[in-house]
This record gives C-alpha cells, structure tokens and sequence, in this order.
C-alpha cells in the first residue's frame, strides 16, 4: 500500500448489486462507485427525490426510519465511507493504539487527542485516505467528528446519557420537557439499544480497574460517582473477558471505531431503516449546493441539490444534480452549520434567517490526566468503553467522564473528559476572500471549562496527595483544551429554524442534528440528539406529509 488511494476493498460487486435492486437508489450504479466503479459511471439527472437526508449521523438516521415507515422514499448522502468490508489486516476498523490509513479523515499525519505519551510525541504519517475520524481545525479549536455511514455513532465511547430533568429546560426551552422524558427519551434509548453495566461485574472485571480507582478517589473527596448507561453490548464484553469471544473493547477499540460489542446506528436506527426497503445509501458522497428549484417558490419547495462523488483520496470524481421534494441537513453540527451558512451567503438560499450558524458550543469539553500513587494502579488491561462520571455540576459546573487509557501497559494514570458549563459561544461566518465557512472561537474560552474542571480535580489531587500529568496534551501541559468530541449548535431550535427544525424562509427544508442544539447538554449529547430528532420528525410527518 503505498497511498490512500491505492486501498481497494474487495467483495464489493454482489452487494453493490443488491444495494442497487433493492433501493432503486437515485444515485444508481454509482453509490458505492468510489470503492470499485470508474469515474466515467453516470448519475441520473433530475432524477425526483421524495426526501433527501444530508448524513447519516443520529439525526439523519432517525429521521430516515420514521420517514421510511411512514410510506416515504429517502435517499441519503454520507461523505464517508460504508465501513463494511475488512482492511488488510481483516478487520474493518483500526486499532487505536496503531493508526492507520483507515484512521483519519484525508490527512497524511494523524491528529491524536493525546498528543503525546510519557514525554514523547506520537503523531504519526499515515495515508492520505477517506479514513473514519475527522479532526479539523477550526481556528481555536479542533472538532472531531466521524466520517462514514453512522457517523458519530462509529467513533465515540457510547457514553447514553439522558440529562437530568431539571437541567433540560436550560438546555432546550422551546421544548415540553413531560413529552422528552415520557416519549422521545424513552424511545431514542429503546432504539438505540442502551443498557446499563453490571454492578456486581464492574466490581471485579479486570478491565475496569481503572474506573473503580476512580470511584475510590471521587468518594474520598465527597463527590457523586455515577455509572453511566452505554451502547455496548455487556454480554459480549463479558464474553471477551471471559476470553470466548473476538476482544474488541478489551483489544481497545474505540477512537477508529469498534469491530464487535457496540451498538453503533448501522446495527439499530440505521438496519432498521434498510428493512423498510425505502431507504437508500450513498456513501462517499457530499452535497454541496440546495437552491429552489427551476418553477418552484421558496413557498412551495422541491430543491435542486448538487452532489459530488468521492473516491478513495478524496478526489472528485463526479458531480450531479438531483431534485429534491423535501430536503433534512443532518450532517452533524458543523456540516450542517457551515452548509448553511455557505448556501445564506452565496446566494443560493438568501431567505434563511440571521440565526443560521449562530449559537455554536463544544459542550465545554476539557480534559486531563492524574498521576496516581503505586498502591492505585489503573490497569494494563482497559476497557474502551466508559461507564462511569464524576457529578459535581451543581456545585461547581463539571461532569467527568472516567475515561481509559487503553496503552496495553500500567500506567498509573486516571483520564477524564469533562462537560462543563462553558458559557462562551461561537458562530460560523463566511470568509468571501478565502471562499470558506470560518468558526470564531478562541482556545481562551476554554478558561471557564479548566475552572469548572478543576473544581473535581484540584480537590481529588489535595485528598489524595497527587499531582496533574503535564505529558499527554504537549511538553508541560496539563489541559487538553484545544478540542471537543460534542459540537453542538449553529442552526438553533426555534432560532434558525421553527419549534420542530424547519428552516425560516422555505419551505421543506429541515434541520434534524445537533446543530439545532446551542451549545451545550450538560452530558454526553447523542441521546439528546437523537431524542429530539424523533420529536421533531414525528410531528413533520404528520403535518408536512
């Protein structure tokens, strides 16, 4: 293998023929074209669209199914990969210690959350390739996100957590809080197949040594310690430790994704969608243009949707026009945001409102690192998948995550990503010079997130007698503050759009995905996500269709 490019997973013929004979897709013979069609394969032009979802994240996942069951034809167009066939070590993600092209989203050197390991760098060059984690610069930050059919779902820990009650007013005020904790809470978590650990387990299995060390310390100095729900099969965990089965949590996968035990959308939204039969996928594919459509009005819909064709290295390999009835953004908070805010200021959809990418948050994540005493050892053997947090939000603004650090080796380390209540917001605007979206945020704004952290941890460090690791984020640094896993907001519910995502100024265009959140959930947001996209698609059917 000597570039991104160069990769070609095989086996792909039969399922590319029944993917086209079971979907009838719009895109044709040419969905999964960037893995093994040539460039010269046509694209139907003008081919009518009942409904087009941008992604194949939370929101797009759920809205396609609802839509699907409710009788409609949906296409969706995902920028990433399928990530159904096994790389060329037979696997089909990468493990998280080894990154490799598979690993990262068309850079040539990986960007690693922990930038370096017990004084050293551990970056490293890889392939130019249409790999699963995204982490792109924007300005003062670096957004991670997930490139491929499922999205997000593909890369985080699984982390399922419905926020406290009493918080989601501060969260989404426009919104019944009864009917999200009686209806859609219970039906996101349902579909997406999130179950609790086993106590009794947690408390022996080897491979949350870590967590339990964690425990110990959050109770030493008063704080809540908190097990946390997760997507993740426990049985099949169990299972791995028990040795009868392939590890996968155990082997440490998590950041380029998980090979067996998690339940990302493609095994529960997303399979369940594909059984309706109405549902088709276009991976490797990225929209680029909406406007109204040759006769039709703002007032009356029907779209023109321009989409480019991706190979491998990221090339363009084809660009086609498709017509859309109704169109859903739902390409993750800064897809959508910065889709929008492009389409607002080049003219192609002028009537959206001033909202749109404004509202913008990173669900003030920060982390860091603790080095423990000898007698606290945290494990050679870790489990990827977190279960557990540190609640100190009333008091002082911070919920941690217990987070592994899966090297293979002791360590003596605790890992904690926190959500804080980061009050700072950024927007995304358009750069007419540099002809792009640009997001104004400053890595000083991640100050409140360190203070708010730092309520647990300089605490957690005066009980025990230890100290903050300054060697995973750079030399000499003990904060992880250039990053987020959750971005959140920049098309705002009932801001940018109505009480239920439909965008100001046209009709059957909606917003379906985290950017209709502002800013911050207070936990881990996908289930928020995916709650409010049932509630959402559930009254624009029955009243738009």
């Amino acid at each position: 293998m000597t570039s991104g490019s160069d990769v070609r997973p095989e086996g792909r013929e039969l399922s590319r023929r029944r993917f086209i004979g079971r979907t009838g897709s719009i895109f044709g013979a040419v969905a999964l074209g960037a893995i093994d069609l040539p460039a010269a394969a046509a694209l139907p032009l003008d081919e009518q669209v009942d409904a087009l979802v941008i992604g194949t994240g939370y929101g797009g996942c759920v809205t396609a199914l609802r839509l699907a069951q409710a009788g409609v034809n949906v296409r969706m167009v995902e920028m990433g990969m399928a990530w159904d066939t096994p790389g060329t070590d037979g696997k089909v993600f990468a493990n998280t210690t080894s990154p490799d092209y598979r690993s990262f989203w068309l850079r040539t050197r990986t960007r690693q959350p922990l930038s370096n390991f017990l004084g050293f760098p551990i970056d490293k060059d890889v392939p130019r390739y249409t790999g699963i984690l995204d982490a792109e610069d924007m300005g003062g930050i670096v957004v991670y996100q997930g490139r491929g059919v499922g999205g997000g779902s593909l890369v985080n820990g699984g982390m399922a957590v419905t926020p406290p009650r009493s918080r989601f007013p501060g969260i989404l005020p426009s919104v019944d809080v009864d009917e999200m904790y009686d209806v859609y809470y219970p039906r996101a978590n349902s579909t997406l197949g999130v179950s609790g650990i086993d106590p009794a387990w947690f408390d022996t299995a080897e491979c949350y040594g870590y967590a339990r060390v964690g425990r110990k310390h959050a109770a030493r100095s008063g704080f809540r310690f908190l097990f946390v729900p997760n997507v993740y099969d426990w049985d099949y965990m169990k299972r791995e430790a028990a040795g009868a089965v392939p590890e996968s949590a155990l082997a440490g996968e998590i950041l380029y994704g998980n090979n067996h035990g998690k339940k990302s959308l493609p095994k529960t939204y997303l399979a369940q969608a594909r059984a309706t039969g109405r549902v088709g996928i276009s991976p490797l594919h990225r929209v680029t243009g909406v406007t109204p459509a040759t006769g039709v009005t703002p007032a009356t819909g029907g779209y023109a949707v321009t989409v480019e064709q991706l190979d491998t290295g990221g090339a363009v390999i084809a660009t086609r026009t498709v017509r859309a009835r109704r169109v859903f953004f739902a390409a993750g908070s800064v897809g959508t945001s910065k889709l929008l805010v492009r389409l607002k200021a080049t003219g192609a959809l002028p009537n959206l409102n001033g909202e749109i990418g404004a509202g913008w948050g990173e669900n003030g994540n920060v982390m860091c690192g603790r080095a423990n005493h000898l007698w606290d050892p945290t494990g050679a053997l870790q489990s990827s998948i977190p279960t557990a947090g540190i609640d100190n939000w009333a008091a002082g603004g911070a919920f941690a995550e217990v987070a592994p650090l899966p090297t293979g080796i002791e360590t003596w380390a605790s890992f904690y990503l926190s959500i804080t209540n980061n009050p700072h917001r950024g927007r995304f605007t358009w750069n007419a010079a540099a002809g792009k979206v640009e997001l104004n945020w400053q890595t000083a704004w991640k100050q409140p997130s360190i203070t708010m952290a730092k309520t647990i941890f300089d605490k957690i460090n005066a009980t025990e007698g230890t100290i903050y690791r300054t060697d995973l984020f750079g030399a000499y640094k003990i904060w992880g503050d250039h990053l987020t896993y959750h971005p959140l907001g920049g098309a705002v519910l009932n801001r940018a759009t109505d009480n239920y995502g439909r965008l100001h100024g046209y009709t059957g265009l909606y917003v379906m995905d985290g950017a209709l959140i502002p800013g911050n959930v207070s936990v881990n947001p996908f289930v928020t996500i995916t709650a409010l996209a049932e509630r959402n698609i559930e009254r624009i059917i029955a009243e738009d269709f």
